[in-house]
């Protein structure tokens, strides 16, 4: 199939060439919180066909945007990973991120998928480097079946799926309050205070978070 190109000698245009199709930006998404296998890449994109997936694969593979990996022991399946140049993306969906937070998100639609593991990306996008300087904790989220976890240092941030070796500290909730808590319904202080998330290890660390994560309110565009 002929890639579809705007014919323009420009660099948004060119980019967009790259990853403008549908799918391709979500799953450079995906790829950003690291490896995943085919399947892995199916469960979080419901809707994206077997074909169209594979189809999308090849074409970043193909523009130098992501390549096939084994993933380590004990799992030693193949994968898919970004490259470099995959990579570099990340400011730019982070960017996007941020934006949908601020003046696309609003209510869930009742047709809408969630996948706590997408708050990955939410958190990337919302952390404040600043107030971070100095500061170094490991935390993971389990979220029902699913378990992430975060690591900031001195101003940076790393987030990964999977469980953390050493957490400072653990929280856990469910999907549900994961998203009574990012819209800004309630905070992850009242959510413990009511029974709805739970956190072992250093509850300083903790109590961090709120400075560490700022999320946008949510405005209207059309007002």
């Amino acid at each position: 199939m002929e890639q579809r190109t705007y014919h323009q000698y420009c660099a948004t245009a060119r980019t967009l060439d790259l990853v403008g199709d549908r799918w391709t930006l979500l799953l450079i998404r995906e790829l950003l919180t690291g490896p995943k296998r085919f399947g892995d890449l199916q469960a979080g994109l419901r809707g994206l066909g077997t074909g169209l997936l594979a189809s999308r694969l090849k074409h970043l593979e193909r523009e130098g945007l992501a390549r096939k990996v084994t993933l380590p022991p004990p799992a030693r399946t193949p994968a898919y990973a970004l490259t470099e140049a995959g990579e570099e993306l990340a400011p730019a969906v982070l960017a996007l991120a941020r934006w949908g937070m601020k003046w696309a998100m609003g209510e869930r639609q009742e047709a809408e998928t969630f996948h706590p593991g997408w708050a990955l990306l939410g958190l990337r996008a919302c952390f404040d480097p600043e107030a971070a300087v100095g500061f170094r904790a490991t935390y993971e989220f389990r979220i029902d079946d699913e378990v992430f976890h975060v690591h900031v240092d001195d101003g940076a941030i790393e987030t990964l799926h999977g469980p953390a070796q050493r957490p400072d500290a653990t929280i856990a909730m469910s999907e549900e309050t994961l998203l009574r808590v990012t819209a800004q319904e309630a905070t992850l202080a009242e959510a413990i205070a009511a029974g709805d998330a739970a956190v072992t290890g250093d509850r300083a660390a903790v109590e961090r978070l709120r400075s560490l994560f700022r999320l946008p309110r949510h405005h209207d565009r059309t007002s």
